[in-house]
């Protein structure tokens, strides 16, 4: 993952999306990926145990301009934004795991729950912050 620190709120807008109000984890896809459909679920998992994050998913092939501009080469792409539509870390090709997702959202800075929770696998999660 590496950051690139552009801001993408222009683009979730045209994508008729808003920022998640901790972060918005922002996947390209592609029909014919198979990883694209395990990492739908994962993401979808991590936005559900952990409040104020948005999973979005766009199928690249439908916004070609978009993903040339974002410079997304394979499928699944997944950026994190922060709460500001700012893109913070970029995983691209095999799926990122749950917990590098988890780590990466509690690297933010943001307040999270101090106690661990139990995500949809029954991992516990533990969403605080660290430092």
């Amino acid at each position: 993952m590496s950051a690139d620190g552009r801001d993408l709120t222009g683009e979730l807008a045209a994508l008729g999306q808003v920022p998640g109000e901790v972060a918005t984890l922002l996947q390209f896809s592609t029909a014919f990926c198979a990883p694209c459909r395990s990492t739908r679920r994962m993401l979808a998992e991590v936005a559900a145990v952990v409040p104020g994050v948005r999973h979005v998913e766009v199928d690249a092939e439908s916004h070609l301009e978009l993903v040339r501009r974002l410079a997304v080469r394979s499928t699944p792409t997944v950026l994190v934004l922060d709460s500001s539509g700012t893109e913070v870390r970029r995983a691209s090709g095999a799926p990122p795991t749950r917990a590098a997702v988890i780590a990466t959202l509690a690297s933010l800075g943001e307040i999270f729950p101090g106690d661990p929770q139990s995500g949809p696998d029954g991992d516990s999660v533990d969403l605080s912050r660290k430092g």
